[in-house]
């Protein structure tokens, strides 16, 4: 819906992060995004535990699994996984756990967060940020679980070598903020450039 000065809206930006200790950077991530685009955020409960609430721009919305049926009583009433892939233009998943890829991979969807997915419109960007553990990335399950994802038409924005919260120095730190929102904002300001669709549709 275009403003009252037919000036474009605002990409709708739906950020999601599940159990990882680079959820500490969620409230970055959302700052990042929340001047450019329209940004709502969902988060697993194990993201919880390491989400500085407070942190988190004033207009961003925070979904939670309390939240998933909350509103609902009767059939007719809106379905809050759906109502929210229907709201946003792109989804980014930062930080991608282990655990939720694995679930994504195999079609699981027994959370706020894993529910959107399942019914994402694939017509419309997914991309996801992955953080774990350097084993945990090396892992034979990783390497399926990526390919499975990919074939949904997932994009994947790799995670960096640095000392992880574990101690570990190696591959599996998510990229950071800054590096997730440019490849977000390039991707859709490219798309526009090439006539593939904009978003002030």
């Amino acid at each position: 819906m275009a403003e009252p000065t037919g000036a474009p809206r605002k990409p709708r930006i739906l950020l999601a992060a599940s159990g990882s200790v680079a959820s500490i950077k969620f409230g970055n991530l959302c700052s990042s995004f929340s001047d450019w685009a329209e940004v709502k955020a969902v988060a697993t409960t194990a993201s919880l535990h390491f989400i500085d609430r407070a942190s988190l721009p004033k207009d961003v919305t925070l979904y939670t699994d309390d939240d998933e049926w909350s509103t609902w009583s009767k059939i007719g009433d809106g379905v809050l996984h759906i109502e929210l892939r229907r709201w946003a233009d792109i989804m980014v998943i930062a930080p991608l756990s282990a655990n939720t890829l694995g679930k994504i991979a195999n079609g699981l969807c027994d959370n706020l967060l894993t529910c959107i997915v399942r019914a994402w419109d694939y017509s419309k960007p997914l991309f996801v940020a992955p953080a774990m553990n350097t084993y945990m990335w090396n892992n034979v399950f990783t390497e399926k679980h990526l390919m499975s994802v990919d074939e949904l038409g997932i994009s994947l924005i790799p995670p960096v070598s640095k000392r992880l919260a574990c101690g570990d120095f190696g591959n599996g730190a998510m990229a950071e903020p800054s590096l997730i929102f440019s490849t977000v904002r390039l991707f859709l300001e490219s798309k526009a450039q090439s006539g593939g669709g904009s978003s002030n549709q």
